[in-house]
């Protein structure tokens, strides 16, 4: 215990001494740098800083605060002059967050030394000695997985050019490198931050390749280099445990903006660009092999890799064995012939190819099952297949409707014009075969059924297949169920019953090698039964499926739809993985990344390896080891059934609340959303009509709470689960429950992280409204009944006790932030008022503008 608060102390010491030192000393260079009035601004910021503090403290409003400082400040106060020198703060703020990003990055591996560790070796040498425990090993080694999928969610606010030059800043930061430092941060400065025009599909996929070309390309090969290393030094066969996959392009769940061009157009991109990473590898390759003996196979490989990194007209196809083969051919000429000279770089290239074939990233195609059903439904009108069902197909009852289905391969004749969702549908269905045999099987095999409800969902969307082009035997394409709400959740155990035991999907999944992929979304579920009751929904979802797997003999692989923040999943990742026990599948681990976490965990090769390693330490540990958490006990079990109903029932007592919506629409930028040119995706599915909470989209409605510094889908309904179990005298089982279960303890740590991002300081004004006064005051009241029963529950003094750094992080960041955050309630307030149309667009985009900064510095708040 000593010796792990001595490394926290530590830890903290070096972050205080290398972060916040080093940003609050390069930060003052903002002062000198040749930008329109810049040392007004930066002289006045601080000021302006304390301004918005001492006014939070004393319940003032943003209006309030905002006026008494320009009258005290500046001489001229006019509307103009005021809205100028606020976007020049909020100009300049966002470039501070870059700054504490790029120091905080150049000190990662400072910062984290004490915390790396080789899970698998440390268990290899532990085998040594114990032949079941090798057994073990070698057993989970065989089994065990990492896929990362990158997704484009709104929150990923960086273009590519911003993120070149933090990639730029943060190795100049760690040789404290004064002169470049300088450079780039006058090149930050010129350089926009962000787009005029909302990008399309496309864009979004070439902004997020430029995380798989510039940090998961090296980052991935490094880790799958170590892993080799492990099992070699063991005399065991090495093996591809990191795959990438991705979604921007084939997402088009709630996306009218993604066609079937768009998933043409981004497999391409991908392929191009991995066989341009290949290409730049291989010419460093070529400058040191120079020897006789390897002339040819290095010019076929140099003639193949040119062609299909450079030119657009040559027939793609999966090259990647004929690679390796040539690769292989010059590595054993190296070896054989020259002593092993450069054989390293030929070994570095092979790995990178067995990682990443000819495709870079599998791209997953999604669409919702109500979609999918209007397809099928659209289908059955078409001839021959007509006469295989009834009439009344759609109002037969599911088992009856699962009955009708024939799955006979048949071509459809289209010949009248077809809805858009249609249209691109069966597109699809048709130009995945395309793009597999360009890059290969892995380029695009998953087609997710979101919103899945039923077994037919699936069964009905494997029919469309063989409508349209593909053979039962051939058919290469692993079906996703992805269940969200916690009604879904609950069903999803026996949908999956039913699958498995069906003849035709039974047969499938044996040519798949018995392997269901099943996704599970946290963000849905959180918005539709708060926090506590969305994770226990997915775990007893996962205890579920795992059962029912294990009875039909099927390995089960969970893909986690993860956002950023805690409420969407996020949080402390590796640790929720860390906790799962024995009676949940573990030994895929799958997730989602997307938003800052993107940038905050994978932008730099050095994080991106950091936080992959412990992925997969928290995989093999879990697999491993022999004590599991205890939450199958029926004691434990039915406390915890308690709480998330308890939790439940007050969030959705929230939720129904009259004002609810009402409330978020008038005091955070929610409205706005729509406005902001970041994502080609809606802000909520039903994009023509009134906004309605089922419509509105999760990371939408976590970001509208985030930026109102509430934070409610983090922790709404936790006090009151935890105080009501103190009440029936249960809080000894409930602490016994949190010392012994991982996975407990996680719930409730990152149910912390949630709370320190949250300042209800900030908006104590809101209690003396007239109309939503009391509404405020019920949110507050629950915030603070959470924190004073979670603090008690840990024995904390203060939130997130136990992460030092990451907790002194937070409040360096919220410091930054907390100019913008008045700045949005000041426009927001003005924008209740009578005002010209002028003024109300420039209060519209001072809104707008604020929400950027505020996102990123949180990292993981939407």
């Amino acid at each position: 215990m000593m010796q792990k608060q001595r490394a926290k102390g530590q830890r903290e010491s070096i972050f205080n001494n290398e972060v916040v030192s080093r940003f609050e000393l390069y930060n003052s260079l903002f002062l000198t740098l040749p930008f329109y009035k810049v040392k007004d601004t930066g002289t006045l910021l601080p000021l302006f800083i304390k301004y918005c503090e001492d006014g939070i403290n004393n319940h003032q409003t943003p209006a309030t605060i905002i006026d008494a400082f320009f009258k005290k400040y500046t001489q001229n106060n006019s509307n103009k002059d005021i809205i100028d020198l606020l976007f020049r703060f909020i100009q300049y703020i966002e470039r501070q967050v870059v700054l504490f990003d790029a120091v905080e990055d150049a000190s990662f591996n400072k910062l984290n030394a004490a915390d790396e560790h080789n899970a698998l070796l440390s268990y290899l040498k532990k085998g040594i000695d114990n032949k079941a425990l090798n057994d073990k090993i070698e057993k989970l080694i065989d089994e065990f997985s990492l896929r990362l999928v990158l997704t484009a969610h709104p929150t990923q606010f960086y273009p590519g050019s911003v993120l070149s030059i933090i990639t730029d800043l943060t190795t100049a930061l760690k040789t404290n490198d004064i002169s470049t430092i300088n450079l780039l941060l006058q090149q930050l400065g010129k350089t926009p931050f962000f787009n005029k025009k909302s990008p399309t599909p496309v864009d979004e996929a070439l902004s997020l390749a430029w995380y798989l070309e510039n940090v998961f390309y090296f980052a991935a090969a490094n880790i799958q280099s170590e892993i080799d290393k492990s099992l070699n030094d063991y005399n065991l066969e090495s093996k591809k445990i990191i795959e990438l996959g991705f979604w921007p392009g084939g997402d088009r769940d709630g996306n009218p903006n993604v066609h079937t061009d768009s998933t043409i157009q981004v497999s391409k991109m991908l392929r191009q660009i991995l066989f341009r990473c290949y290409y730049r590898d291989f010419r460093n390759l070529k400058r040191r092999i120079t020897f006789r003996g390897v002339e040819e196979h290095i010019a076929i490989v140099q003639d193949v890799l040119y062609k299909n990194a450079f030119d657009p007209n040559i027939e793609t196809e999966n090259i990647a064995d004929f690679l390796i083969e040539n690769l292989n051919n010059i590595r054993a000429t190296l070896m054989d012939d020259h002593d092993g000279l450069f054989a390293d770089l030929a070994s570095d290239l092979i790995r990178k190819v067995e990682l990443y074939g000819s495709h870079f990233a599998s791209l997953d195609i999604r669409q919702d099952s109500r979609v999918l059903r209007d397809v099928h439904a659209f289908c059955r009108q078409r001839k021959p297949i007509i006469s295989l069902f009834p009439e009344n197909y759609d109002s037969l009852s599911e088992a009856e409707k699962i009955k009708a289905l024939s799955f006979k391969s048949a071509r459809i004749n289209y010949s009248e014009n077809k809805d858009s969702l249609i249209n691109d549908t069966l597109q699809t269905i048709t130009e995945i075969k395309q793009i597999q045999e360009s890059n290969g099987e892995l380029a695009c095999h998953r087609f997710i059924i979101s919103n899945c409800q039923q077994a037919s969902d699936i069964l009905q969307l494997m029919e469309l297949f063989l409508w349209n082009g593909w053979e039962e035997t051939d058919l290469s394409i692993d079906f996703v169920p992805l269940f969200e709400t916690v009604h879904d959740l609950a069903d999803a155990g026996g949908i999956m019953e039913t699958l498995y035991a069906h003849p035709f999907y039974k047969k499938h999944l044996k040519r798949r090698g018995n392997k269901q992929h099943i996704m599970l979304g946290f963000s849905d579920s959180t918005k539709d039964g708060g926090y506590l009751m969305a994770n226990w929904s997915i775990f007893n979802a996962k205890v579920a499926l795992t059962e029912t797997a294990n009875k039909h003999n099927i390995q089960l692989a969970f893909f986690d739809g993860r956002g950023g923040p805690p409420s969407r999943g996020g949080g402390k990742t590796h640790r929720f993985y860390a906790s799962m026990g024995k009676e949940i599948a573990n030994k895929n681990i799958q997730l989602t990344i997307q938003g800052q976490t993107i940038s905050s965990q994978y932008g730099s090769i050095d994080s991106a390896e950091f936080n992959i390693e412990q992925l997969i330490n928290a995989g093999i540990s879990a697999g491993i080891k022999e004590t599991h958490n205890i939450l199958l006990d029926p004691l434990h079990k039915e406390l915890l059934d308690v709480m998330a109903k308890e939790s439940y029932e007050a969030f959705v007592d929230l939720r129904k609340h009259p004002l609810f919506l009402s409330y978020l629409e008038k005091f955070s930028p929610l409205s706005l959303l729509s406005k902001i040119t970041i994502s080609s995706r809606p802000v909520k599915r039903n994009s023509g009509g009134a906004l309605k909470l089922e419509d509105l989209r999760a990371i939408s409605f976590v970001t509208a709470w985030s930026q109102l510094k509430q934070n409610i889908p983090g922790f709404y309904g936790m006090g009151t689960a935890l105080k009501n179990q103190e009440k029936l005298g249960n809080w000894d089982k409930v602490v016994k429950t949190y010392q012994e279960s991982g996975y407990f303890k996680t719930i409730i740590d990152n149910c912390m992280m949630s709370m320190s991002k949250s300042d209800f300081a900030i908006t104590a004004h809101f209690a003396n409204d007239k109309e939503y006064g009391a509404f405020w005051k019920m949110l507050h009241d629950e915030f603070e009944l959470s924190k004073s029963m979670l603090l008690k529950l840990s024995g904390h003094e203060t939130l997130m006790e136990n992460y030092p750094v990451e907790k002194r992080s937070i409040a360096v960041r919220e410091k930054i932030v907390l100019p913008l955050v008045l700045i949005q309630h000041y426009a927001l307030e003005r924008l209740q008022t009578e005002i010209t149309a002028e003024e109300q667009q420039s209060y519209e985009k001072l809104a707008i503008r604020t929400v950027y900064g505020i996102v990123n510095a949180g990292r993981n708040l939407a």
